[in-house]
């Protein structure tokens, strides 16, 4: 619930004009005009609408509760907070207009709301305390629709109940409206108040550097069988990528000339490398 529309039903219910409300503000600590007044004062949907801060909004409160209960002895004006909440906006109207729990519990009964003591009592607790409970938009908007039935002897509830109903059919027309959409499309299960995705084709970037699949060679791949490794670790055992590569690629032949002097042929070495040598004539 905005600052702007409780504003509006306080200055409704006691008949404020725009120079009381410019002096609750002074009231409260903070100078406002009436310019500024008058477009807190606008509808939300209304283009020349201002809204009205929190701290704004709290110095108007402290000014309401000087003006009902009068100032406080040692003269100082409370100070105005920076965040409101609907616990705190409740706290403060029931310090302006003095207000008991029983009196509050009646307030909501006159605009066809009930609550229990034990709910009410939890609004008014420390935010740290294990029983506190935020107040919801609809028991402060009740709470104003009581009290305004109290002071005036008119309500708006029942014009407010129509507009929550024509609010509810629309959302109601609009989510089977989804669901018919979807059933369409194929019969998925979507949520019908999640909105609706943007049309398009998916864009993926792709690196202009990278390859195609089809430009780059194919490797040949060695797999081995389960009685492949026992047997490479045999002696003299080949395998078939082995035998591939020595028929691919044959050893070169190396070809020596005969020494000119016998006596120099020194006798082959017992390895070399799987040739063998003639062994000179004496």
């Amino acid at each position: 619930m905005t600052n702007n529309y409780v504003l509006r039903r306080i200055r409704y219910t006691f008949h404020y004009n725009d120079a009381k409300m410019v002096e609750l503000f002074a009231k409260g600590g903070v100078a406002v005009s009436k310019e500024q007044v008058v477009l807190w004062l606008k509808k939300d949907d209304d283009p020349d609408y201002l809204r009205c801060t929190d701290q704004q909004f709290a110095h108007f409160l402290n000014g309401l509760i000087i003006e009902k209960r009068g100032p406080r002895e040692d003269g100082v004006v409370p100070v105005a907070e920076y965040a409101l909440n609907n616990n705190i906006i409740l706290r403060k109207l029931k310090i302006a207009f003095n207000l008991k729990d029983q009196d509050i519990l009646d307030l909501l009964e006159n605009a066809n709301f009930i609550l229990g003591k034990a709910e009410l009592s939890a609004f008014f607790r420390n935010p740290e305390h294990r029983h506190f409970r935020e107040a919801q938009d609809q028991v402060l908007r009740n709470v104003l629709q009581g009290l305004q039935q109290r002071e005036t002897n008119t309500s708006t509830a029942e014009q407010q109940s129509q507009y929550q109903a024509i609010q509810s059919k629309v959302a109601n027309k609009k989510a089977a409206a989804r669901k018919e959409k979807s059933k369409n499309q194929g019969g998925e299960r979507v949520n019908p108040y999640a909105k609706d995705k943007p049309s398009g084709e998916k864009v993926v970037y792709q690196n202009p550097k990278k390859a195609a699949k089809e430009d780059t060679p194919s490797r040949p791949k060695i797999s081995l069988k389960k009685g492949d490794a026992s047997k490479s670790t045999q002696p003299g055992h080949r395998t078939k990528a082995t035998e591939q590569d020595t028929n691919k690629t044959p050893a070169k032949e190396i070809k020596t000339e005969p020494a000119s002097n016998p006596a120099e042929q020194q006798p082959a070495a017992k390895s070399n490398g799987g040739f063998s040598w003639n062994k000179p004539s004496k």
